[in-house]
């Protein structure tokens, strides 16, 4: 395989050279478009993809129809994330991608696809990248990218699968989670309107309210420490127990505020606001920023069920969002406080007992997901470099599944 120096030899490309494909109805939609946002850890999350219609499919596939086991990889904003397409599912390019299709008689997908991944692809496809402000990753560039010597495709196939058996578990429990919080807030709604005894009452009664900020950025003291510091852009769970940026205790201490577990946080600004409401419960002391607000429930009312019941009215608290003066979306405290919500006159209630329960469910499959990620980390640039046997790596495997 010494001759096989670049993805060029082993792949067809295909170039997306549309711009950002229209919208469709639901009930019009066809397939998915794909493009940076909906490649996200090595996997397609067609949830946030846009649908498109036959005709759109038909004009953005003309050059060629993406197939199980093609590669998406992402050029721009950011460079050099990578997805594979699943079965079953009509894709096509969004902009700033390209795709490879792999030669099966060189390379295996799935192989190609954690290959990619590794920290050495994805060190050389930054090194290649340009642009003053966002790096833009050629086409071409693309093309000539160099690769390492390739194993057999029979060592390929077992390494594939091996790591793929990591990111289906963690897709499986992404599911379950996913399940987990909507069942949670539609037993919300449906004891909500139907129970008697239960009670209305504002946000502004039901909470302490808390407002969060940002120590200083350049005080390296504050920083890299080991409490998670939520912000409208790491707020993506609704299991709020990591965030990539981390605040010693002299940072927590200094312009912000830690929260205990069970607090629930959510964005009031920022430009996720203008489409999605993110919320989530905190499973651990987090600090957070300003452009969030903390709810601590207060005696009386349960912290797990006070979540399911905001997020029940995210239609309306979107409603409530308007713009700040650079067009960000904002959502204003004197007005959200005052949502009604309904809640048991006791937390002793039966349905509290099942929202917490649901919610523990969730966050567990969350932090067991992070492990085997971790793990498959771990093992590919290992399996990838030969430093380690399949056979080795197929005990961590299992011990871990």
């Amino acid at each position: 395989m010494g001759e096989v120096v670049t993805l060029d030899d082993v792949c067809e490309l295909i170039v997306c050279s549309h711009s950002t494909p229209p919208e469709c109805p639901a009930e019009e939609a066809y397939g998915f478009a794909v493009g940076t946002p909906n490649i996200r850890d090595g996997r397609i999350v067609l949830e946030s993809a846009k649908r498109v219609n036959r005709e759109t499919f038909a004009t953005w596939t003309a050059r060629a129809v993406p197939q199980a086991g093609d590669l998406i990889v992402t050029r721009k904003g950011p460079v050099g994330r990578v997805g594979i397409i699943p079965e079953g599912v009509k894709i096509c390019l969004g902009a700033r991608t390209v795709l490879l299709r792999a030669n099966a008689e060189i390379v295996h997908p799935r192989f190609l696809h954690y290959l990619l991944m590794g920290p050495d692809m994805q060190h050389a496809m930054h090194a290649l990248s340009g642009g003053s402000t966002v790096l833009n990753l050629k086409a071409e560039d693309v093309r000539n990218l160099k690769l390492p010597p390739l194993p057999s495709l029979m060592q390929q196939r077992m390494i594939g699968e091996l790591l793929g058996a990591l990111d289906d578990k963690i897709a499986v429990n992404e599911r379950i989670a996913q399940t987990a919080l909507e069942l949670g807030t539609a037993i919300y709604a449906h004891r909500a309107s139907s129970a008697p005894t239960w009670r209305s009452v504002s946000l502004a009664d039901a909470a302490q309210w808390y407002s969060g900020g940002t120590p200083r950025t350049t005080e390296p003291a504050y920083w890299n420490g080991h409490i998670p510091w939520i912000s409208a852009i790491s707020l993506k769970s609704p299991w709020i127990d990591d965030s990539p940026r981390k605040l010693t205790s002299l940072g927590a201490a200094n312009g912000t505020r830690i929260v205990p577990p069970g607090t629930i946080i959510f964005v009031v600004r920022g430009s996720s606001l203008k489409e999605e409401f993110r919320i989530g419960i905190a499973q651990c002391e987090v600090a957070f920023g300003q452009d969030c607000k903390a709810l601590v429930a207060v005696d009386g009312i349960d912290h797990d069920l006070l979540f399911h019941a905001i997020r029940h009215h995210t239609a309306d608290i979107l409603e409530l969002v308007d713009e700040t003066s650079i067009g960000a979306g904002r959502l204003a405290t004197d007005l959200i406080e005052k949502l009604l919500v309904r809640v048991p006159d006791t937390p002793s209630d039966a349905t509290v007992d099942a929202l917490k329960s649901l919610n523990q469910s969730a966050a567990a499959k969350q932090r067991e997901s992070r492990t085997l990620a971790e793990l498959r980390d771990t093992l590919l640039p290992k399996l990838i470099s030969g430093e380690l046997r399949v056979r080795d790596a197929e005990k961590a495997v299992e011990e871990a599944l």
